[in-house]
């Protein structure tokens, strides 16, 4: 079994990219495949979580929970699962379709604009010319009506995909995989905003300031008016609870320590 941890209630799994990989290409090989949900987990969507505990239902009921942000990284080695490593939604996106462009898999993607979804699969074509997506729309920034619905539903099982990336955002996109979980027999993967970074709409922070968990602050100043409650006002609250939550469970395995060498 998977080892994971609670950070603030919400299950966070120490997976790593070939785990990640390995458990949703076998998942989508399957010759009577199930239907299923990943997500890929920050800051923002733990203390999403925290705040509504029915979104925290709906991520603790995932399939696999990836560490995409690496303060959930460092809460889990704190935690005590010393092996966890991040698994990036921009970059777990593109190691996918090049295992299924290996394999012959079929992959979708439903999210972003119209201009951004056609870019990026641009940009995985030319990566991957034996790459099959089967499937490519961009919602309209509303609610669908029940017709518009079903004929979105039929048109992703007529596909034939296996995996759909969800490219809406948090908590929109694991919203909408949990309520679709019964409806398709595929593996669906929310990737946030790797639409956007791989079809070269926005850009991505360097390497060096993600590896120091300083993404925030870059996607901040590129984007201050869209994200600046996400992290201004998130990132606070998080460290404060996630504080309280490592002292406490730090002062509880100290005196059960103690309590059993008396």
């Amino acid at each position: 079994m998977l080892e994971h941890r609670r950070i603030l209630g919400m299950r966070v799994d120490a997976t790593s990219y070939t785990d990640a990989v390995t458990r949703i290409v076998d998942w989508a090989r399957e010759d009577a495949p199930q239907s299923r949900y990943v997500c890929v987990a920050t800051v923002h969507m733990v203390m999403e979580a925290h705040d509504d505990r029915r979104f925290q239902s709906i991520v603790n009921g995932a399939d696999l929970v990836t560490p995409d942000g690496m303060p959930l990284v460092w809460g889990l080695r704190l935690l005590g699962a010393p092996g966890a490593t991040r698994v990036y939604g921009p970059d777990l996106l593109p190691a996918l379709c090049g295992v299924a462009a290996r394999e012959g898999i079929s992959v979708g993607f439903y999210g972003g604009t119209t201009e951004v979804l056609d870019a990026m699969m641009t940009e995985l074509q030319r990566r991957w010319p034996s790459l099959m997506i089967g499937y490519g729309w961009s919602p309209p920034f509303r609610a669908l009506t029940p017709a518009e619905e079903a004929q979105c539903m039929s048109d992703i099982a007529a596909s034939g995909v296996r995996i759909l990336f969800v490219g809406l955002g948090c908590p929109k996109q694991e919203r909408w995989m949990a309520a679709h979980r019964d409806s398709m027999k595929l593996v669906m993967v929310g990737v946030g905003a790797a639409f956007d970074f791989l079809a070269g709409a926005k850009r991505q922070a360097p390497r060096p300031l993600q590896r120091a968990g300083l993404e925030w602050c870059f996607r901040l100043v590129t984007e201050p008016k869209r994200l600046w409650r996400r992290y201004l006002y998130h990132n606070p609250r998080y460290l404060a609870l996630f504080a309280r939550q490592w002292i406490g469970e730090r002062w509880r395995s100290d005196r059960a320590a103690h309590t059993r060498s008396r």
